[in-house]
């Protein structure tokens, strides 16, 4: 818990009357013609002509597209029921080019190790439905996957038993029990603002299980979320293994807020999960938050603490009890090995220290402690990432500090990006899944206020620290705390519809995003999770479909 270019980035959204050429534009779309795209794409050019995706269709990709094709297939055989045939001369066509709005294609092969989070450039595509078929172009794999989530929003949903049973997201009707799919005539241009758009899930105060993460991975990739950051630890429990230190998940790992068994991943659920999620172009970034919230390694190991003895596993959730003996040999030993585990076991390039409500080391301690693990993140060849704190201790250029304290002075914050870092935006009064979202919420917390649909949504990464413009802020992370959230329902509910809506601020620009159409293009989606059996809270402001 939490106290204290391409494009130009201008939205237009038109319309062609239909029969009309494909250069002459018509007044915008009225709202039964308006699209329910989320995020909202920089440009969407409503077409005439669309095209109907039937038995005997074909998806032509370059070898290097092979992520992004399966996963279009995989789109289509859930509205169709059967599996698109891949050939050289398809109707569905996946395109790695350079030309207009779609920079330099690559020299051929898959993304670099660390190509989901790249510049926001790189994930821009257009995708382009018409009489004669549909084609995605971008120039590189990651930019046609963001086309292919867009895609999928334009299909119509499928029922349970895989075929077409809604209207898609455009209007367009699906029959239920036929093999086709009928997209609308557009088309769209499309870059996201922000590099960094994460989600953020606590599995250290209840634990969730791979099949769990990885729905989890589903359901926000859907949003063009490109970062999970996994909270791996806390007081309540561990759930990384650390080479050498089987206490720690044994021991550490055996619990959770309320009592319950907890659990831990091993090597291989880890390994599992990162894979999952490069699959989809997410970037799992790994937290093990030092030098507090740490009563679950004190109870795993003794030597650890200042007084060398064990520490009771713990299974509320108050916070800043818990440090690390800092200048202790066995503590400097500690975080060097957790570090070159983390380092070890994630391929990307970064790695989050924590840092967050030490409320039991003087300021020296904790800038010591801090410097050396950020040392020790770059030895390893990443970069570190830490909650705003950090920005207190010397940080090396290229640190990340997520920015989350809405009171107080955000002067940390600014110290990180002094010394050459840039911020995350997580303000907890809009980003804070686990926030209730009014008084009658069955689950959640409120030290950080109420937060409703429109909280989540209506605000500015680029105005919300004074002297923190676009150039200083990354990205955006929408946190989820599980003091509350006990199942897989628990972090649905939670997360949607608010995940899109801060996911939405991640990718549109300022300027072209309004609550009122946002809640408009939101109310389409209802079904769609509906049927993907997500427990969605239904936020008033918005039209949900019975």
């Amino acid at each position: 818990m939490r106290w204290r270019a391409l494009l130009t980035p201008v939205v237009a959204v038109v319309t062609l009357a239909a029969g009309a050429c494909s250069g002459e534009d018509a007044p915008a779309p009225s709202p039964r013609e308006r699209h329910g795209l989320v995020p909202l794409p920089v440009e969407v050019v409503h077409r005439g002509a669309g095209f109907t995706i039937g038995e005997d269709a074909v998806i032509t990709a370059p070898p290097e597209a092979e992520r992004a094709a399966g996963h279009l297939a995989e789109a289509v055989r859930d509205v169709t029921g059967r599996t698109p045939r891949r050939g050289g001369n398809g109707a569905i066509r996946l395109e790695i080019t350079a030309g207009p709005g779609t920079g330099t294609a690559p020299p051929g092969g898959d993304e670099p190790a660390d190509a989901v989070l790249v510049d926001p450039a790189d994930e821009a595509y257009e995708l382009t439905v018409d009489a004669e078929g549909v084609r995605i172009r971008a120039s590189r794999p990651v930019g046609l996957f963001r086309g292919v989530q867009t895609l999928r929003q334009l299909l119509p949903a499928a029922n349970r038993a895989g075929t077409a049973g809604e209207t898609g997201a455009t209007g367009e009707a699906g029959t239920a029990g036929k093999t086709e799919a009928v997209l609308p005539g557009v088309r769209i241009t499309d870059r996201p603002r922000f590099a960094w758009r994460g989600a953020m899930l606590d599995v250290a105060r209840h634990f969730f299980t791979v099949d769990e993460v990885k729905r989890y991975v589903d359901l926000v990739s859907a949003y063009k979320v490109n970062v999970l950051h996994l909270h791996l630890s806390d007081d309540q429990g561990w759930r990384l293994p650390v080479r050498g230190r089987p206490e720690l998940t044994r021991i550490g790992g055996a619990g959770e807020v309320g009592g319950g068994p907890g659990g831990s991943y091993t090597e291989r659920d880890y390994r599992e999960i990162v894979a999952y999620a490069r699959e989809r172009f997410v970037e799992v970034v790994p937290e093990i938050d030092m030098p507090g919230h740490v009563n679950a390694a004190l109870a795993a190991d003794g030597t650890l603490s200042c007084d060398g003895r064990r520490r009771e596993p713990y299974t509320e959730i108050e916070v800043g009890f818990s440090a690390l003996c800092v200048g202790k040999p066995e503590v400097d030993r500690f975080l060097a090995d957790v570090i070159g585990e983390m380092a070890r076991l994630t391929p990307g390039p970064y790695l989050h220290i924590g840092g967050d409500e030490v409320e039991k080391l003087t300021e020296e301690e904790y800038a010591r402690f801090v410097g050396r693990a950020v040392e020790l993140v770059g030895a390893a060849g990443k970069r570190a990432v830490g909650w705003q704190e950090i920005g207190g201790a010397r940080l090396a250029a290229g640190t990340l500090a997520q920015y989350w304290q809405t009171e107080g002075s955000p002067e940390d914050a600014l110290s990180a990006v002094r010394q050459g870092g840039k911020l995350i935006m997580s303000p907890a009064s809009r980003t804070y899944l686990d926030m209730k979202y009014d008084d009658g919420t069955r689950l959640g917390l409120r030290w950080a206020g109420l937060i409703e649909l429109e909280d989540a949504y209506d605000w500015d990464p680029a105005t919300t620290i004074p002297g923190a413009g676009d150039g200083q802020v990354l990205g955006v992370e929408a946190p989820l705390w599980t003091e509350t959230a006990e199942t897989m329902d628990d972090l649905e509910y939670l997360a949607f519809p608010r995940l899109p809506a801060i996911a939405e601020v991640a990718w549109t620009p300022r300027e072209a995003r309004e609550f009122g159409d946002f809640a408009a293009r939101l109310a389409g989606h209802g079904p769609r999770w509906a049927r993907l059996g997500v427990d969605f809270h239904r936020s008033p402001g918005v039209a949900w479909p019975e």
